[in-house]
């Protein structure tokens, strides 16, 4: 009779530990199999915004305790304020290196997406494929006919985004090697770019992959298509990391958010679902000098 009741106490420690297990994988739990739980807020990006925003809810879906703030503001805003510790995340389209009057080496680094950017056009230009160089001389105002590169006799129209954007930032940094382009009209949003270019003739300008659809044309660099397989490797240059900051080493539920945003439930659904690329698809890395390493 003692060694029933021994084994009957030990059946229900046992059930007792596996049914504690179920629950945590139900509502998400952290990794140490404690509930996740308490508040974080992240700041910056617009572009990002939307992911961090869906991935959030998903998040709080999972773990009811947990509550995940996040607002736009530029990347500039999400770095300052993070750096500050006035928040958690700071989101931004680029490294904490480009940002004058950020102290990067207070700050840690969170890659959760990459963004490939390509010149986008008016269909009826008549150019399909050009040299970075003829990129450059374009939007430096060098080029200023669409005849002079094989296209039909129509006056370019450069359509720029706002100062500050961290899109222009990509585009100036990595298509057009630093030059500073013509003054120009300037769009805040990738929406507003997309109608004019389909709009004006002749009109050029830039975008992310995620907006280029039927009514515009995506322009090949020096021969190489836009698409994601040539930014994993980068034959395309033009692209960016998404980047999560946090002030030291993240704890609690910033460090599960920022785990989870790493996930493959997200980088495999919600981040190709959104427009962004996973950044489990580079077969390169690539640092804020542009110095590349392969990807382990």
């Amino acid at each position: 009779m003692g060694l029933l009741t021994v084994l009957s106490a030990l059946m229900l420690v046992l059930a007792a530990c596996g049914g504690g297990s179920s629950s945590d994988k139900a509502n998400g739990s952290a990794g140490d199999g404690k509930e996740v739980s308490g508040s974080l807020t992240a700041v910056g990006s617009t572009a990002l915004q939307p992911l961090v925003e869906a991935a959030g809810k998903q998040f709080q879906t999972e773990n009811p305790k947990a509550q995940i703030n996040v607002q736009g503001g530029g990347s500039g805003t999400g770095l300052t304020q993070v750096g500050q510790g006035a928040v958690e995340i700071g989101n931004s389209d680029v490294f904490a290196e480009e940002k004058d009057g950020v102290d990067a080496s207070k700050l840690v680094d969170h890659k959760v997406a990459v963004v490939g950017m390509a010149p986008v056009t008016n269909k009826d230009v008549g150019v399909k494929d050009i040299t970075q160089q003829q990129l450059i001389d374009i939007f430096t105002g060098k080029v200023k006919n669409w005849k002079e590169l094989g296209g039909k006799n129509e006056k370019i129209t450069v359509i720029n985004r706002a100062e500050g954007s961290g899109t222009r930032a990509t585009f100036e940094k990595w298509g057009l090697k630093g030059a500073s382009p013509i003054k120009a009209q300037e769009q805040d949003s990738s929406g507003t770019v997309r109608k004019i270019v389909s709009e004006t003739p002749g009109a050029i300008s830039y975008l992310a992959f995620s907006y280029i659809d039927d009514s515009i044309m995506g322009l090949k660099v020096d021969g190489v298509e836009p698409n994601e397989d040539n930014v994993a490797t980068n034959d395309w240059k033009i692209w960016s990391y998404e980047h999560m900051y946090t002030n030291g080493e993240p704890k609690g539920v910033t460090k599960s958010f920022l785990e989870y945003m790493t996930s493959e439930t997200i980088q495999n659904d919600l981040v190709p679902q959104l427009g962004y690329q996973s950044i489990h698809s580079m077969k390169v890395e690539r640092d804020s000098d542009g110095k590349l390493t392969d990807v382990k």
